[in-house]
């Protein structure tokens, strides 16, 4: 390497290295490195979503201060979802600023789509999960780190509480890290409030890009947003809030520890055949383990990856519970048939 290009990477490691001296900077990378570390994760390879926001770009500056001191190799991505005309210069404006300016070479994902009109967060959330799944398997990476922050946790609570998910629901979004088609999706920042991301990214790289659709009413959850927005002005300690949903979090722990012991012990999975049978006890048991437990076994014959839905598993299992005949039932591509005492799923031909 020549003495000049030795001398810009040094420059560049400077960068971040000194920033990282500040206090409160130095304070929140402990909370990032600890929750990586937590997760054994290989450091070899990590690949961050770069969507140009505060969040996501303050994962990117922890990151890259990670990756020098770890010799990990670091896979920036930008996602383009090509939804609005603008997309792909904004994709490719923010891909040159952090090159030219903090030597960070983002690569661009996208796919050629079809006019898409109803569902299209859902569309645009379950395109990223695609490609980003494509490219980690592309790369060998089995990390991936995204910029969801303490205010996505409880905007999401509010989402599902207004579409009546139950517990499990409710506190989906609380787990630091999550898997992806056998990535892990690593959020290092999720008990972090998106205002004090927003001040780490004055004193990092000090420019965002700020997503238009953010403030488009048609959504959701930009109105829930603006909703705990006025809730706030009015009082609301959204600490306290916090702190309970984390509560929620482990009562749904403590039901999680009694269905995988209901499926272990009240279930029995025949590889060859591909069919698991439960015996009349795994019916002994309050509504929303014999409920989990039944959307676990039906996902393990279905190979799908989601989950069936709720409501259909009510009556499912008010079918199987109560009913004193033989029952012949399909659910999510599995039949489910009640002979005497025992239930036996297997994949429908």
């Amino acid at each position: 390497m020549k003495r000049k290009s030795l001398n810009a990477t040094k420059k560049n490691h400077n960068f971040y290295l000194t920033k990282l001296k500040d206090p409160h900077l130095q304070k929140l990378y402990k909370i990032f490195s600890n929750n990586l570390e937590s997760l054994n994760l290989s450091k070899k390879k990590i690949m961050v979503g770069v969507s140009g926001g505060v969040d996501s770009l303050s994962v990117l500056f922890f990151a890259k201060c990670y990756a020098l001191k770890n010799k990990t190799r670091l896979y920036p991505v930008i996602i383009d979802h090509k939804l609005r005309e603008e997309s792909t210069k904004e994709a490719k404006d923010l891909k040159y600023k952090l090159k030219q300016h903090f030597k960070i070479n983002c690569k661009i994902l996208s796919k050629k789509n079809s006019k898409i009109d109803k569902n299209i967060q859902s569309y645009a959330r379950d395109l990223r999960h695609e490609l980003f799944s494509k490219e980690c398997n592309k790369h060998n990476i089995d990390n991936l780190l995204l910029g969801h922050h303490k205010d996505d946790f409880i905007e999401n609570f509010f989402i599902r509480f207004i579409r009546g998910s139950g517990l499990k629901g409710l506190v989906s979004f609380d787990k630091n890290a999550s898997n992806l088609n056998g990535i892990k999706i690593i959020r290092p920042f999720l008990s972090t409030s998106k205002k004090e991301l927003m001040n780490i990214n004055k004193k990092t790289f000090g420019f965002f890009v700020d997503d238009p659709s953010n403030n488009n009413d048609r959504f959701l959850r930009n109105r829930i947003r603006k909703l705990l927005q006025s809730l706030d002005k009015e009082g609301l300690n959204f600490n306290k809030f916090y702190l309970t949903l984390k509560n929620l979090s482990k009562s749904d722990q403590v039901i999680e520890f009694f269905v995988e012991k209901n499926v272990i012990e009240n279930s029995k999975y025949f590889e060859k055949d591909k069919k698991i049978i439960l015996n009349k006890s795994f019916f002994n048991n309050p509504d929303e383990i014999i409920l989990r437990s039944l959307i676990q076994v039906i996902t393990i014959i279905s190979m799908k990856k989601n989950y069936p839905r709720g409501k259909k598993v009510v009556g499912l299992m008010d079918s199987l519970r109560h009913s004193k005949k033989n029952v012949k039932l399909t659910l999510s591509g599995c039949i489910i048939e009640k002979i005497q005492d025992s239930v036996i799923i297997y994949p429908e031909k």
